[in-house]
């Protein structure tokens, strides 16, 4: 039997696995912007350092805890300073939030992170020991008791990509099989690494029939259906984006194909141009998952919310918590896309990946107080604007929907 969308007092609601790392983030005075990196022997005056963890165990699973969704986290570390650190964090945010994480004979991993005012974020990595996590690091019963398990990062997991994502796969087939609703975030590819040369095609083709939410960016998932393709959109790019310039057309037909391929739900993240959703006409499949009829076939955007932009880091990971947090409240579609875009703009305004995320109730005043909406660069053809400022596209069934009171869905 397949888990609904329910919130369950007894136990965690949400499992994040996946990539988890120590992240070193300089800060920079806002009024001496910089345009990237560092030139070769130049010196660079920064702020204190921010020590935070980071990755997508952290990022997405402290922001769901932070909005109030009881949280189990699981990741792998060493047995090093950097792995003390990271459990430190997750202690003092709640000592049952480091229950889950495996340490290993790896060396931690950890990230410096180097992201300017108005300059986009870039990074200094070390794997470590997220190299080594497989399907037999997430347990049976580590995800029996849970309503959602979301995964994140796979591009830069060695063993999770390598063989083509045998072991992605075989991980997802072991906890949709149990029972577990699943959702899956990617990363950029590095294509001078191995992850470069794995048939990503092959491998979503393969994983996404066991994947209920598929939650990347566009720029993610677009080089890995068609590398060649997006090579040469971004060598022709201008100052709109890849996204203004591929408009919603270029939005559909990859949703679409992600849909075929068997995800239920795609939600692609479109940095400052909020997100868009797609979902499935299978009815069954969306009642399997607890979901009532306003997710059928829909198709939505969200744009962003207006704010300061101190760092952008883990702005992605905290959306989808936003959009976790809404949908395991019972919430709907609209309302979903709107709690992500709200937490991945209060993400941006620290310089860290976590602490701009507001409690829930917070996040929902903050939204009802009539929060102003960046503009969109993307030309909306055919789409038709909703209630709180989002769209509804030409693929969508039900244009004239409404929020409604959530309604908590029960096993």
């Amino acid at each position: 039997m397949h888990a609904t969308i329910r919130q369950n007092p007894s136990s965690p609601v949400a499992v994040v696995a996946g990539h988890i790392c120590l992240d070193i983030i300089p800060t920079f005075d806002p009024r001496q912007p910089r345009s990237g990196m560092p030139a070769p022997g130049q010196l660079v005056n920064v702020g204190p350092a921010a020590l935070s963890t980071g990755g997508a165990v952290s990022n997405t699973g402290l922001a769901l805890h932070r909005l109030g969704i009881r949280t189990r986290l699981m990741g792998k570390i060493g047995d090093d300073l950097f792995g003390r650190a990271i459990l430190d964090v997750l202690r003092r945010r709640d000592p049952a939030l480091a229950a889950g994480m495996i340490v290993s004979d790896s060396p931690s991993s950890y990230t410096v992170v180097i992201s300017p005012p108005g300059v986009d974020r870039s990074f200094l990595h070390c794997p470590g020991a997220n190299d080594t996590f497989g399907a037999a690091d997430v347990a049976p019963n580590q995800v029996a008791d849970a309503t959602v398990f979301h995964f994140g990062y796979p591009p830069i997991m060695a063993r999770m990509h390598a063989g083509d994502g045998a072991e992605l796969v075989e991980l997802f087939r072991r906890v949709q099989g149990a029972g577990v609703i699943t959702s899956l975030d990617m990363a950029h590819v590095d294509v001078d690494a191995p992850a470069g040369r794995v048939d990503w095609a092959g491998l979503l083709q393969r994983t996404l029939p066991y994947v209920d939410f598929f939650l990347p960016s566009l720029d993610e998932v677009f080089f890995m259906l068609d590398r060649a393709r997006y090579q040469a959109a971004c060598a022709a790019i201008d100052e709109r984006g890849l996204v203004a310039q591929g408009g919603s057309a270029l939005l559909s037909e990859i949703a679409a194909r992600l849909l075929e391929m068997g995800a239920a739900v795609v939600g692609l993240k479109l940095g400052d141009q909020g997100i868009y959703l797609r979902t499935t006409a299978d009815a069954a499949r969306l009642a399997r998952l607890g979901l009532p009829a306003t997710w059928r076939e829909r198709e939505l955007l969200a744009p962003t919310f207006q704010v300061q932009v101190v760092g952008t880091t883990g702005a992605g990971d905290c959306a989808i918590a936003g959009f976790l947090a809404a949908l395991l409240r019972g919430h709907g579609p609209e309302d979903a896309l709107t709690a992500a875009v709200g937490a991945g703009a209060c993400n941006v305004e620290a310089a860290d990946a976590i602490s701009g995320v507001p409690t829930w109730d917070d996040l929902q005043a903050r939204i009802a107080a009539g929060w102003p909406r960046l503009p969109l660069r993307i030309a909306l053809d055919g789409w038709t604007q909703q209630i709180a400022g989002l769209w509804a596209g030409p693929h969508d069934t039900q244009p004239d929907a409404r929020r409604s009171a959530p309604q908590a869905m029960q096993p």
